[in-house]
């Protein structure tokens, strides 16, 4: 994702990603072209642009500056579908903490929504 390539990154932590939020967006990468965008009323202005090997958490409002980014996907290897995946979080701003689990909570519930209208 050309967006955060070029971006000095603030901070990076290995993390994990549940493995229903993962297989969500494994999913939507067979029903939908990717980069897909996810705008959330809840958060005006913070969009998630989902690319086929990373997911990006941006400001809209300043240019879809990243937020946040997990990047370098463990999958490889992956057994079991409910197992969570390791990757890497990227922070690119000071308070991008504070977004972390709210957008992922709001990323599944419009996947979700997205591959049921789908179906």
């Amino acid at each position: 994702m050309s967006r955060i390539g070029d971006l000095p990154v603030l901070q990076q932590r290995e993390v994990t990603v549940d493995a229903k939020l993962y297989n969500l967006w494994r999913r939507a990468k067979l029903h939908f072209s990717m980069p897909m965008r996810l705008e959330f009323e809840e958060l005006p202005g913070v969009v998630m642009i989902l690319d086929v090997n990373e997911w990006a958490c941006v400001d809209a409002r300043q240019n879809d500056f990243p937020i946040l980014a997990w990047v370098e996907f463990s999958d490889q290897g992956r057994d079991s579908l409910h197992t969570p995946v390791a990757c890497k979080l990227n922070f690119y701003h000071y308070a991008a903490s504070m977004h972390r689990s709210k957008v992922l909570k709001l990323m599944a519930e419009s996947l979700e929504q997205h591959l049921h209208d789908e179906d």
